[in-house]
């Protein structure tokens, strides 16, 4: 389990095969869900109390997806 928390608002930035990528804490998930975009179906996240994930919201793109904590980091 990762020690780091976030919360709704909070920037944050993440690691992607094509570079770092800045967006937006929208929500914390704590039980499984569903993380859609505009048109999309969704994508099936698995989280709970001991593993959470994090809903962020891309800068750049402004498309949504779930993170886990560790892969998260906070910006300024």
């Amino acid at each position: 389990m990762s020690d780091k928390r976030f919360r709704k608002g909070d920037r944050v930035s993440w690691k992607t095969p094509q570079g770092t990528t800045h967006g937006t804490v929208v929500e914390k998930l704590t039980s499984d869900a569903r993380v859609s975009n505009e048109g999309q179906k969704g994508t099936k996240v698995t989280a709970s109390e001991e593993e959470p994930r994090y809903v962020v919201e891309s800068e750049k793109s402004g498309k949504r997806a779930a993170h886990r904590p560790e892969s998260l980091t906070k910006r300024g």
